[in-house]
Protein backbone atom coordinates (compact mmCIF):
# COMPACT_ATOMS: atom_id res chain seq x y z
CA UNK A 1 0.00 0.00 0.00
CA UNK A 2 2.56 2.23 0.98
CA UNK A 3 4.49 1.73 -2.18
CA UNK A 4 1.77 2.64 -4.28
CA UNK A 5 0.51 6.25 -2.72
CA UNK A 6 4.73 7.07 -3.40
CA UNK A 7 4.28 6.07 -6.45
CA UNK A 8 1.23 8.31 -7.16
CA UNK A 9 2.58 11.09 -5.11
CA UNK A 10 5.66 10.71 -7.47
CA UNK A 11 3.61 11.24 -10.40
CA UNK A 12 1.37 13.98 -9.05
CA UNK A 13 4.33 15.85 -8.83
CA UNK A 14 5.67 15.22 -12.15
CA UNK A 15 2.39 15.87 -13.70
CA UNK A 16 2.26 19.44 -11.42
CA UNK A 17 5.14 20.31 -13.00
CA UNK A 18 4.17 19.63 -17.14
CA UNK A 19 1.33 21.64 -15.92
CA UNK A 20 3.26 24.08 -14.98
CA UNK A 21 5.40 24.12 -18.39
CA UNK A 22 2.03 24.91 -20.17
CA UNK A 23 1.80 28.12 -18.13
CA UNK A 24 4.02 31.57 -18.96
CA UNK A 25 6.10 32.80 -16.51
CA UNK A 26 3.84 34.60 -14.70
CA UNK A 27 1.68 31.42 -14.51
CA UNK A 28 4.58 29.41 -13.10
CA UNK A 29 5.57 31.67 -10.44
CA UNK A 30 1.90 32.31 -8.98
CA UNK A 31 1.84 28.44 -8.80
CA UNK A 32 4.79 27.89 -7.49
CA UNK A 33 4.26 30.44 -5.02
CA UNK A 34 0.82 29.31 -3.82
CA UNK A 35 2.33 25.60 -3.24
CA UNK A 36 5.51 27.41 -1.51
CA UNK A 37 3.16 29.21 0.92
CA UNK A 38 0.71 26.02 1.40
CA UNK A 39 4.16 24.71 2.61
CA UNK A 40 5.39 26.99 5.00
CA UNK A 41 2.23 27.48 6.86
CA UNK A 42 1.02 23.56 6.81
CA UNK A 43 4.36 22.96 8.75
CA UNK A 44 1.92 23.79 11.80
CA UNK A 45 -0.39 21.07 10.98
CA UNK A 46 2.49 18.22 9.72
CA UNK A 47 4.71 18.29 13.09
CA UNK A 48 1.32 17.12 14.77
CA UNK A 49 1.33 13.84 12.93
CA UNK A 50 2.56 10.82 13.65
CA UNK A 51 3.63 7.52 11.44
CA UNK A 52 1.13 5.74 13.52
CA UNK A 53 -1.78 8.11 12.67
CA UNK A 54 -0.64 7.75 9.00
CA UNK A 55 -0.70 4.26 8.95
CA UNK A 56 -3.87 4.26 10.39
CA UNK A 57 -5.52 6.65 7.99
CA UNK A 58 -4.20 4.40 5.52
CA UNK A 59 -5.46 1.67 6.69
CA UNK A 60 -9.54 2.98 7.29
CA UNK A 61 -11.39 1.93 4.16
CA UNK A 62 -13.79 4.71 4.53
CA UNK A 63 -10.85 7.38 4.70
CA UNK A 64 -9.48 5.77 1.24
CA UNK A 65 -13.03 5.81 -0.39
CA UNK A 66 -13.26 9.64 0.63
CA UNK A 67 -9.85 9.94 -0.66
CA UNK A 68 -10.62 8.44 -4.01
CA UNK A 69 -13.69 10.86 -4.84
CA UNK A 70 -11.16 13.67 -4.49
CA UNK A 71 -8.67 12.14 -6.71
CA UNK A 72 -11.29 11.39 -9.28
CA UNK A 73 -12.45 15.02 -8.92
CA UNK A 74 -8.33 15.98 -9.29
CA UNK A 75 -8.23 13.20 -12.77
CA UNK A 76 -11.26 14.71 -14.41
CA UNK A 77 -10.52 18.33 -13.85
CA UNK A 78 -6.59 17.48 -15.13
CA UNK A 79 -8.14 15.29 -18.28
CA UNK A 80 -10.94 18.22 -19.53
CA UNK A 81 -7.56 20.21 -19.21
CA UNK A 82 -5.50 18.34 -21.49
CA UNK A 83 -8.65 17.91 -24.27
CA UNK A 84 -9.03 21.40 -24.11
CA UNK A 85 -5.52 22.18 -24.27
CA UNK A 86 -5.08 20.13 -27.35
CA UNK A 87 -8.15 21.21 -29.21
CA UNK A 88 -7.32 24.94 -28.98
CA UNK A 89 -4.07 24.16 -31.00
CA UNK A 90 -5.89 23.13 -33.88
CA UNK A 91 -9.47 24.34 -33.51
CA UNK A 92 -10.87 27.71 -32.43
CA UNK A 93 -13.04 27.39 -28.85
CA UNK A 94 -15.85 28.71 -27.85
CA UNK A 95 -16.36 30.81 -24.95
CA UNK A 96 -17.74 27.98 -22.93
CA UNK A 97 -14.67 25.65 -23.45
CA UNK A 98 -12.19 29.04 -23.23
CA UNK A 99 -13.87 29.85 -19.76
CA UNK A 100 -13.31 25.68 -18.88
CA UNK A 101 -9.83 25.61 -20.05
CA UNK A 102 -8.95 28.87 -17.93
CA UNK A 103 -10.44 27.63 -14.63
CA UNK A 104 -8.47 23.87 -15.40
CA UNK A 105 -5.36 25.67 -16.39
CA UNK A 106 -5.18 27.78 -13.22
CA UNK A 107 -6.02 24.50 -10.99
CA UNK A 108 -2.82 23.05 -10.03
CA UNK A 109 -3.78 19.94 -8.83
CA UNK A 110 -5.54 18.98 -5.58
CA UNK A 111 -3.50 16.44 -4.97
CA UNK A 112 -0.39 18.36 -4.99
CA UNK A 113 -0.75 20.02 -1.43
CA UNK A 114 -1.20 16.56 0.32
CA UNK A 115 1.96 15.65 -1.40
CA UNK A 116 3.60 18.45 -0.29
CA UNK A 117 1.99 17.92 3.16
CA UNK A 118 3.20 14.26 3.04
CA UNK A 119 6.56 15.75 2.70
CA UNK A 120 6.85 17.95 5.74
CA UNK A 121 5.56 15.29 7.55
CA UNK A 122 8.50 12.81 6.54
CA UNK A 123 10.99 16.05 6.75
CA UNK A 124 9.87 16.60 10.93
CA UNK A 125 9.99 12.78 11.45
CA UNK A 126 13.59 12.86 9.33
CA UNK A 127 14.94 15.80 11.39
CA UNK A 128 14.43 15.76 15.55
CA UNK A 129 15.07 18.85 17.08
CA UNK A 130 15.20 21.41 14.04
CA UNK A 131 13.21 24.00 14.54
CA UNK A 132 9.60 23.17 12.77
CA UNK A 133 9.36 26.83 11.44
CA UNK A 134 12.87 26.57 9.89
CA UNK A 135 11.75 23.44 8.22
CA UNK A 136 9.01 24.79 6.69
CA UNK A 137 10.39 28.08 5.42
CA UNK A 138 13.62 26.16 4.09
CA UNK A 139 11.03 23.35 2.21
CA UNK A 140 8.46 25.82 0.98
CA UNK A 141 12.55 27.97 -0.51
CA UNK A 142 12.77 24.77 -1.99
CA UNK A 143 9.53 24.37 -3.64
CA UNK A 144 9.88 27.97 -5.32
CA UNK A 145 12.85 27.40 -6.79
CA UNK A 146 12.87 23.71 -7.91
CA UNK A 147 9.14 23.28 -9.34
CA UNK A 148 9.87 26.47 -11.95
CA UNK A 149 13.28 25.47 -12.51
CA UNK A 150 11.74 22.03 -13.32
CA UNK A 151 9.06 23.61 -15.36
CA UNK A 152 10.99 25.20 -17.39
CA UNK A 153 13.75 22.63 -18.19
CA UNK A 154 10.85 20.65 -18.88
CA UNK A 155 9.81 23.46 -21.37
CA UNK A 156 12.89 23.51 -22.98
CA UNK A 157 13.18 19.44 -23.55
CA UNK A 158 9.82 19.31 -24.64
CA UNK A 159 8.99 22.53 -26.28
CA UNK A 160 5.77 21.31 -28.43
CA UNK A 161 3.08 22.61 -25.85
CA UNK A 162 0.52 19.53 -27.22
CA UNK A 163 2.86 17.00 -26.28
CA UNK A 164 3.40 18.00 -22.77
CA UNK A 165 -0.29 17.95 -22.64
CA UNK A 166 -0.58 14.63 -23.69
CA UNK A 167 1.44 13.23 -21.24
CA UNK A 168 -0.40 14.90 -18.04
CA UNK A 169 -2.96 13.14 -19.69
CA UNK A 170 -1.39 9.61 -19.70
CA UNK A 171 0.19 10.21 -16.41
CA UNK A 172 -3.09 11.09 -14.82
CA UNK A 173 -5.08 8.14 -16.57
CA UNK A 174 -2.15 5.93 -14.18
CA UNK A 175 -2.87 8.24 -11.27
CA UNK A 176 -6.62 7.32 -11.48
CA UNK A 177 -5.33 3.37 -12.25
CA UNK A 178 -3.26 3.50 -9.37
CA UNK A 179 -5.98 5.45 -7.53
CA UNK A 180 -8.54 2.37 -7.51
CA UNK A 181 -5.51 -0.14 -6.33
CA UNK A 182 -4.84 1.80 -3.48
CA UNK A 183 -8.25 2.60 -2.13
CA UNK A 184 -9.62 -1.11 -2.57
CA UNK A 185 -6.86 -1.80 -0.69
CA UNK A 186 -7.04 -5.48 -0.70
CA UNK A 187 -11.15 -5.75 -0.67
CA UNK A 188 -13.90 -6.93 -3.19
CA UNK A 189 -16.96 -4.93 -3.86
CA UNK A 190 -18.62 -8.19 -4.44
CA UNK A 191 -18.94 -11.57 -3.25
CA UNK A 192 -17.11 -14.26 -5.78
CA UNK A 193 -19.71 -16.27 -7.82
CA UNK A 194 -18.73 -19.52 -10.14
CA UNK A 195 -22.36 -18.95 -12.49
CA UNK A 196 -21.95 -17.31 -15.77
CA UNK A 197 -24.00 -14.07 -15.54
CA UNK A 198 -25.47 -13.82 -19.06
CA UNK A 199 -27.36 -10.82 -18.64
CA UNK A 200 -24.58 -8.68 -17.28
CA UNK A 201 -22.45 -9.88 -20.29
CA UNK A 202 -24.90 -9.20 -22.87
CA UNK A 203 -25.31 -5.51 -21.04
CA UNK A 204 -21.61 -5.16 -21.26
CA UNK A 205 -20.97 -5.87 -25.41
CA UNK A 206 -24.27 -3.68 -25.89
CA UNK A 207 -22.35 -0.68 -24.05
CA UNK A 208 -19.47 -1.69 -26.23
CA UNK A 209 -21.32 -1.79 -28.86
CA UNK A 210 -22.76 1.30 -28.23
CA UNK A 211 -19.56 3.21 -27.07
CA UNK A 212 -17.89 1.96 -30.42
CA UNK A 213 -20.45 3.47 -32.79
CA UNK A 214 -21.00 6.42 -31.18
CA UNK A 215 -17.22 7.06 -31.13
CA UNK A 216 -16.90 6.65 -35.28
CA UNK A 217 -20.01 8.35 -35.78
CA UNK A 218 -18.20 11.90 -33.82
CA UNK A 219 -14.96 11.01 -35.52
CA UNK A 220 -16.82 11.00 -39.01
CA UNK A 221 -19.15 13.99 -37.97
CA UNK A 222 -15.77 16.09 -36.95
CA UNK A 223 -13.81 15.23 -39.90
CA UNK A 224 -16.73 16.23 -41.83
CA UNK A 225 -16.51 19.50 -40.14
CA UNK A 226 -13.02 20.07 -40.53
CA UNK A 227 -12.86 19.26 -44.43
CA UNK A 228 -15.82 21.99 -44.81
CA UNK A 229 -13.36 24.27 -43.33
CA UNK A 230 -10.84 23.98 -45.67
CA UNK A 231 -13.27 23.80 -48.62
Amino acid sequence: METVVLVIMMLVAVSFVLKLSCHSMAGIMALSLVAALFTAFGVDFASQQSKTLIADWLADPALMLDIAVVLTIDVFLQTVFCILYAQKATDPLSRRQEIALGITGWVPGLLIFPVLLALLVELVFSLPGVDFGLIGWSTAACVAILFPAAALGIRYILPEAELRAELIFLINLLIAALGIVATVNGRTAAAGTNEVEFGACVCVIALLAAGSCTGIILYRYMNKRKISKLL
